[in-house]
């Protein structure tokens, strides 16, 4: 491109700028259609040979002048340090002195010109060999935290896989128990199935969230739901005597059912453990976002703590690993929205916000979702 707008500032050489612009054209093309990925990671290198011809060439077509091409023999060693070894990069220099001055020797330049190639390549080198240096540093850092990925990942995967072998003999056994059982023990018995089949939830969603990860991205099976009854379900696996709602009736919200329950369990549950009572559960819908917040009525988030609130293992303690909020982060991106915390004074509010669904979608879903709020009644929680 720049040779091509070299030719209005010097028509005269446009034979010779054409052709530079030419070769730069096929150079560039073989860079990019080439199949680099089948050969060993050196093998580009050898693109810096015809670039260096180039150079020589527009050196001699301009004179000698070598003011013009000496900063893109530069370039062409920085490009080189930043991907290949330092055995290549001295491999390189004869072919780039051979480009620099044998153009200066052609056109018969005085011996003051040719000095300057003294200067510039032993410089371009030590550039090179610096930026080579601190590329390779990056390069070892990024393959260790590869590898330390790769082994958490795996871990990951298989603590959740194999949570669920013995997880359904439990379930098994405690529906084998369930028969015939009645009074208290029916309703001990139907809790802790009720808590089985959560940890299985848990363990899928923990598969889910390692894939968020390792893809990017995390599937989701969004569906207009009562706002309320997925509230009163979730905190069914709390301890929900000391939460209060205040959530409409025929408030419905586009989500995933279950990630929501993660979401709801997590943050109610962190405000159990950290708060005081009461807790109250609140959810809105404004301009196209819904919003959750859970606020308690304890001692707030330290300062200390606000910036790590939400990272992985960032405010982990004897109660807990410090995975919760960092899992509620990930869900409310997941469903286009976002997590933060603000001080409630007194207390700490946790606000998680989502990308609404289309009005006609979910008016239709508030009017069923309250109805079945109707029929069921409001459960054990007010």
């Amino acid at each position: 491109m720049l040779a091509l707008v070299a030719i209005g500032n010097d028509p005269s050489r446009a034979g010779d700028l054409l052709l530079i612009a030419l070769a730069d054209f096929v150079l560039a093309l073989a860079g990019w259609q080439l199949p680099w990925r089948r050969w060993p990671p050196q093998r580009p290198a050898v693109l810096a040979l015809p670039g260096f011809a180039v150079l020589g060439f527009s050196t001699w077509a301009f004179g000698g002048v070598a003011t013009g091409t000496g900063p893109f023999l530069v370039l062409l060693y920085t490009w080189a340090a930043l991907h290949f070894s330092r055995r290549v990069l001295l491999g390189l220099l004869a072919p780039a002195a051979i480009a620099y001055v044998a153009p200066l020797v052609v056109t018969h330049q005085p011996p003051v010109v040719l000095g300057s190639a003294l200067i510039l390549l032993p410089v371009a080198l030590a550039v090179a060999l610096l930026i080579e240096a601190q590329a390779r540093h990056l390069r070892d850092d990024r393959e260790r935290l590869a590898r330390i990925e790769r082994w958490r990942v795996a871990m990951i995967g298989t603590l959740a896989h194999d949570v669920r072998s013995p997880l359904a003999t439990v379930q098994m056994t405690l529906e084998e128990l369930q028969d015939g059982a009645t009074g208290h023990t029916a309703r001990m018995l139907t809790a802790a199935l009720r808590q089985t089949s959560r940890i299985d939830r848990l363990a899928t969603g923990l598969l889910d969230l390692n894939r968020i990860d390792t893809s990017g991205h995390l599937h989701l099976d969004r569906r207009p739901t009562s706002a309320r009854l997925a509230v009163l379900e979730a905190l069914s696996y709390v301890s929900s005597a000391e939460v209060q709602i205040e959530i409409a009736h025929d408030l419905a919200v586009w989500v995933d059912p279950e990630r929501f329950e993660q979401i709801l369990v997590n943050l109610v549950g962190n405000a159990l453990r950290y708060g005081r009572p009461p807790v109250t559960v609140t959810i809105t819908s404004d301009e196209g976002v819904d919003r959750l917040e859970v606020r308690d009525h304890g001692p707030g988030v330290p300062d200390e703590l606000r910036p790590r609130l939400f990272t992985r293992f960032g405010v982990g303690d004897a109660r807990g690993v410090g995975l919760g909020l960092w899992i509620v982060r990930e869900l409310a991106r997941a469903h286009g929205g976002e997590a933060r915390y603000e001080p409630a004074h007194p207390g700490a509010r946790m606000i998680v916000t989502f990308a609404a669904a289309p009005a006609s979608s979910l008016s239709a879903a508030g009017r069923s979702s309250a109805q079945r709020v109707v029929d069921e009644g409001p459960g054990d929680v007010a």
